[in-house]
């Protein structure tokens, strides 16, 4: 691991700086005329994103821990190569290793004030215990008005291999009472919470309860509309066939001990995803890109 000092001579741009927050721990800040933002090398993890004039958009516990090798509270966590729990070892680490183990950054491009950071997760020795697989992963993460992401797998082993993956992406909103999702009307969804029961969903999603469902074959635009912060969050998903939405309401937060007290509150999660009956196969050499952007909008 390279260390401040070499990073930040490395990559030596305005508006781009290196800090050892927590033991260990290493971040990148981000500046630019459009947002500030804040990613960790540890899972490429995205932090924090403040588009100048709003709110901050991506959520982040008050009690999140930071330490190298474990999963953060909040952001947007890679999940990868499966999302949820292993579907046949239940040792093995949920949502995969990718969002624990520590990226490389290969490179920061600024065009138009955006700010573009592209990272590698390389393939190390110990993975092939969780994932026997050779690959190549790589993630763009693009900070501006806009925010978006690239994540591109590429298979790079002499058989077909299946996958799954989401951005478990964590939104900052007002209050869960003052936001609905759309967009995912008529859909049928997995309900996670009643041992993956399909059901269909009707009108938009008012959060109530605890929730936890894969909605399939979701291919539009899904809108998180906040009337608290007097914006909507659009989420544009290309190559992603399914949407998770969940929220761990009070009694589920509270077991997880780094939720916050009453975070369930501020947070919501909608993530663009390959999982379930949506999730991939690979043949040998072929290469499947997630592009996902969210932008803010005014509500209407």
């Amino acid at each position: 691991m390279k260390s401040i000092t070499e990073l930040n001579e490395q990559f030596n741009h305005p508006g781009i700086s290196f800090a050892e927050e927590w033991d260990g721990f290493v971040v990148v800040d981000v500046v630019n005329e459009h947002a500030t933002a804040r990613v960790a090398l540890n899972g490429a993890q995205l932090l924090s994103w403040v588009p100048k004039g709003e709110q901050p958009v991506i959520w982040l516990s008050e009690d999140a821990r930071f330490e190298m090798g474990k999963s953060v509270r909040g952001g947007v966590p890679v999940c990868w190569p499966w999302f949820g729990a292993h579907r046949i070892e239940s040792t093995f680490p949920a949502h995969g290793f990718a969002r624990t183990s520590e990226w490389e950054l290969l490179s920061v491009d600024h065009d138009e004030g955006a700010t573009a950071l592209l990272f590698r997760l390389n393939e190390r020795r110990e993975m092939h215990h969780f994932w026997p697989h050779s690959f190549e992963l790589a993630l763009q993460i693009t900070i501006g008005s806009e925010l978006s992401f690239e994540l591109k797998t590429r298979n790079c082993s002499g058989e077909a291999i299946e996958l799954s993956e989401a951005l478990h992406t964590y939104f900052n909103i007002s209050d869960v009472d003052h936001v609905k999702v759309k967009g995912l009307d008529g859909l049928h969804y997995l309900d996670k919470l009643e041992d993956f029961q399909r059901k269909q969903q009707s009108g938009p999603i008012h959060i109530e309860r605890e929730t936890d469902r894969i909605y399939l074959n979701a291919e539009a635009d899904s809108l998180i509309e906040d009337s608290g912060f007097n914006r909507t969050i659009r989420i544009t998903s290309e190559g992603s066939r399914s949407t998770v939405v969940w929220n761990p309401w009070q009694e589920s937060g509270a077991r997880m001990g780094d939720l916050g007290e009453a975070g369930y509150r501020s947070m919501l999660c909608v993530e663009s995803a390959n999982a379930a009956d949506n999730r991939l196969t690979l043949a040998p050499s072929e290469t499947h890109t997630l592009r996902v952007t969210y932008t803010i909008e005014p509500l209407i």
